[in-house]
């Protein structure tokens, strides 16, 4: 059975002996009822994975001892996904989700001009990748940005492969895993609102080196396209 998974940002990886804060304690202690020698997993999402035993099941401060620690090699690929805000949060935390788990390494909220909702709730946002992290066993936590404009990201990415996924017919577009470079390491896709990006938008992209792609051979959700199009970069 596996060992129960944790994140937390503040161990380093010449700790012995670590306290962890009181939600995580809770967790432990109230909810999985563990007793001081039960053993246990924590990751700093940067790849050290420590391997831990309950010396002090405090509920608020409880107190592990460092068993050993092990690194988690950082991801071959780096793959960016610049996805629009979405009028319904729910479907955006269903892709921060999926895209975690399929170890996408980076994830830019976009606004666009077509973009319905601007506010975005980072604390629970990044809340929902850090579990996604855990139920997947993955110790590299993925970038989560603030929402950045459509315009200054696409000055900003200095991705080697860059993509743009969008339905107007009159430009031209080959399938995304046709375009893929094998040699690249480092790849970014933008994935646009649910009214698409306009055509002016396209046009930045492409004046950008941002190559056309087409996803399938039907229209999809955003979402449903952000996490295609993680699956196809993240596998090919």
């Amino acid at each position: 059975m596996a060992l129960p998974f944790f994140y937390t940002n503040a161990i380093t990886a010449t700790v012995t002996e670590f306290v962890l804060n009181e939600e995580t304690s809770k967790h432990i202690v109230q909810v999985l009822r563990m007793q001081n020698g039960e053993q246990l997993l924590l990751t700093d999402g940067k790849g050290n994975l420590f391997n831990a035993e309950i010396t002090d099941g405090n509920r608020k401060k409880c107190t592990v001892k460092i068993l050993s620690v092990a690194a988690q090699p950082s991801p071959s690929k780096k793959i960016a996904i610049a996805i629009s805000l979405l009028k319904n949060s729910t479907r955006f935390e269903w892709f921060l989700e999926k895209a975690t788990e399929l170890g996408v390494s980076e994830i830019f909220p976009l606004i666009c001009s077509r973009t319905e909702k601007q506010f975005f709730r980072h604390d629970r946002m990044k809340n929902i990748v850090i579990s996604a992290m855990l139920q997947s066993q993955q110790a590299w936590l993925p970038v989560l940005n603030e929402p950045i404009k459509f315009t200054a990201l696409l000055h900003t990415s200095t991705a080697k492969q860059k993509f743009i996924a969008h339905c107007e017919e009159e430009n031209s577009k080959e399938s995304l895993v046709s375009k893929l470079t094998f040699k690249s390491t480092q790849s970014i896709i933008l994935i646009g609102p649910e009214g698409d990006f306009t055509k002016d938008e396209i046009t930045q992209a492409l004046q950008n080196n941002y190559v056309a792609v087409a996803l399938g051979n039907t229209r999809l959700r955003t979402e449903t396209a952000g996490v295609v199009a993680a699956t196809l970069l993240c596998i090919n």
